[in-house]
């Protein structure tokens, strides 16, 4: 995602003033609405931030069905939009904007949120801003600890695993990518093959909490590589590999019966051997960051966000690093690791501050939903799963 309006690295809001964002966020399998006002010092806050999570309507199938997640949000999004409004304290009078995630994600959900968004937009008379969801991500540390750009954006979801220099906002450039699997889609694989259930990545690091995490050695794909880049398929089948070590069963697809204490081994080993992958790919795009970036101390900062930046092991992984290369690090509080609105209205209102939203213009209501939708535009695409990085 490349801007015209603003230089790369350019700090300095063009807009002043405060601005309060109504938005909606239904990319994936949860319905949310935040408001959310920047004020003239460019401190965020979080008037309201509501979610309603779909997991009961999704456990039956083992993963989320795009079909029931679009009805879902359609069922109840009035409803969380009304609710952050009243909580909030607001109406539609105090809102300045309104914003929802345009992409990527289930187009059907997107569809969802976005309409609705336009359908109030022409409403009430107010501007409509389509955001990107990792966008999002990548500027909530802004929203909780005043981060500004230029940082390093270690971004680790369910469908994305990158790392990224934030330049300024709208200006970002990938620096490393998955080549095949998300590392979330891994802890969630995981937890499915072991049947913990679901959320996977809460369900693994619990148990991982009373295992071994020497007990299975398990491959560190990527470690060591000049390349840049993530890979976590190869770790998914040695996991695989392991439990059906440990199983009764003979069933190579899906191995039951094991122990528990096997269980707990699995897991630790498992996410042991992913913190040793994230510290040490983070670890090469530090050294990309510092080699592009002014040599100001001030400015090695390092945020993980994403689903997967709630891990607490990973969390302490990424702590020891920092404090062994000099950087800062920031991760958002647990509430807004995973999928929520209030980060997508923080990322209306900074693109609002710089002077990337024209408040005059009709293109929020003509851009349509997208499945894929890369920050950086310009990155070349790369093999696998990883193509979630690609041109869209």
């Amino acid at each position: 995602m490349k801007e015209k309006t603003l230089n790369a690295g350019e700090n300095a809001s063009q807009r002043s003033g405060s601005v309060t964002v109504l938005a909606i966020e239904t990319s994936c399998d949860e319905t949310a609405a935040a408001v959310v006002r920047r004020d003239a010092a460019g401190t965020g806050h979080i008037l309201s931030n509501v979610v309603r999570s779909q997991w009961a309507e999704h456990a039956p199938y083992g993963g989320v069905v795009p079909e029931i997640a679009a009805r879902a949000h359609l069922a109840c999004l009035d409803d969380i939009v009304a609710e952050a409004l009243s909580t909030a304290g607001a109406d539609h009078d105090h809102i300045d904007l309104i914003a929802a995630t345009a992409g990527p994600g289930l187009v059907g959900g997107l569809l969802v949120g976005l309409n609705f968004a336009k359908g109030l937009a022409l409403a009430t008379g107010k501007p409509v801003v389509p955001i990107n969801h990792l966008e999002g991500h990548a500027l909530t540390c802004g929203l909780t600890d005043q981060v500004r750009p230029p940082f390093l954006l270690l971004l680790v979801s369910g469908g994305h695993t990158q790392t990224i220099l934030v330049e300024a906002v709208g200006h970002y450039r990938r620096i490393g990518t998955t080549i095949d699997d998300a590392l979330g889609e891994a802890f969630d694989k995981t937890a499915k093959l072991l049947d913990l259930g679901a959320p996977g990545g809460p369900a693994v690091e619990k148990m991982a909490a009373t295992g071994n995490g020497d007990a299975i050695p398990l491959p560190r794909p990527m470690v060591g590589r000049a390349e840049p880049n993530f890979s976590f398929a190869g770790l998914k089948t040695a996991v695989r590999r392991a439990a059906q070590a440990a199983s009764k069963t003979s069933d190579e697809q899906q191995p039951a019966d094991i122990a528990e204490t096997s269980v707990a081994d699995i897991c630790a080993s498992f996410q042991m051997a992913v913190g040793d992958v994230v510290v040490d790919r983070t670890r090469h795009a530090m050294g990309v960051f510092e080699a592009t970036t002014r040599d100001d101390e001030n400015r090695k900062t390092l945020v993980v966000a994403g689903g997967v930046a709630a891990n607490q092991n990973l969390r302490d992984r990424l702590t020891d690093l920092c404090d062994a290369t000099g950087y800062r690090l920031v991760a958002p509080p647990l509430s807004l690791c995973s999928d929520n609105a209030a980060m997508i209205g923080w990322a209306a209102a900074e693109r609002w501050a710089s002077g990337l939203i024209d408040l005059d213009s009709e293109i929020g209501f003509t851009q349509t939903a997208r499945a894929r939708w890369p920050l950086d535009a310009d990155a070349e695409p790369v093999l696998g799963h990883g193509r979630l990085g690609a041109k869209a």
